[in-house]
């Protein structure tokens, strides 16, 4: 039986990982690979005129439950508050331990440029939660330690000089990731952006580009994408070839 890997998108805000990379999570999901949504905050701040910062965030963790279930995917929401996200130990340490408890394989979070700062600070927790959480050296609630075996950025409007090396076709599960952003009523009632219109037609672009009808794309962490050995990746050596 094929491996089944277990995927964690840390997001800083509930709807960041689903609109960035839903679809993706969508397609492993439904083949059998355990997905989990982390978010840090709620991102509550940016509350409704109708709501108090406390309702909206009731209503956002809501709403990430309900895209959670159209996705086929697990979901969690921190209690840190949205914009004040800190890259302090305490933290760390915190979704260090998660990542013992989680065994995730694979990490999915933002890439490092942004003009939001939680934005910004997510993938540097990441990293040091990554470490801290491999190292035997922490006791982090009597866990064993947990290596991840990678970790790639996804794509968000507010994420400045993102240039993708991966694309993934997810025509088939474009349909159910519309309507799971759907749920978030900043992605349908925004007067600052036009979230579902901005992220279909981005969907729509990367699979112009992929030459499918969608995708949506990742990015390597800086230098992990090089490759060393002794033969250029997809073209082998053999005995037959060499003078």
């Amino acid at each position: 039986m094929p491996q089944k890997d277990h995927i964690l998108f840390v997001g800083a805000h509930c709807g960041d990982v689903e609109l960035a990379a839903g679809a993706i999570a969508h397609k492993y999901a439904r083949v059998g690979h355990p997905v989990t949504f982390l978010h840090l905050t709620a991102g509550e701040k940016g509350t409704p005129p109708h709501l108090s910062v406390e309702e909206y965030r009731y209503q956002k963790i809501c709403e990430s439950e309900i895209a959670a279930d159209l996705l086929g995917v697990n979901t969690m929401t921190l209690d840190y508050k949205d914009a004040e996200l800190k890259v302090d130990e305490s933290t760390i340490l915190r979704v260090a331990t998660l990542f013992r408890k989680l065994k995730p394989d694979l990490v999915i979070t933002h890439w490092t440029n942004s003009i939001h700062p939680d934005h910004a600070a997510c993938p540097k927790i990441v990293e040091e939660a990554w470490l801290k959480a491999a190292l035997r050296g922490f006791d982090l609630e009597g866990f064993p330690p947990h290596g991840i075996r990678q970790m790639f950025h996804s794509e968000n409007w507010e994420d400045p000089h993102y240039e993708p090396d991966i694309y993934v076709d997810v025509s088939e599960e474009f349909e159910t990731y519309l309507k799971a952003i759907s749920s978030y009523w900043f992605v349908i009632h925004s007067e600052s952006f036009r979230y579902y219109d901005y992220y279909k037609a981005l969907g729509t672009t990367r699979g112009c580009l992929n030459r499918t009808t969608y995708a949506q794309t990742l990015k390597f962490r800086v230098g992990s994408n090089i490759h060393k050995g002794d033969e250029i990746p997809g073209f082998p050596l053999t005995k037959k070839e060499l003078p």
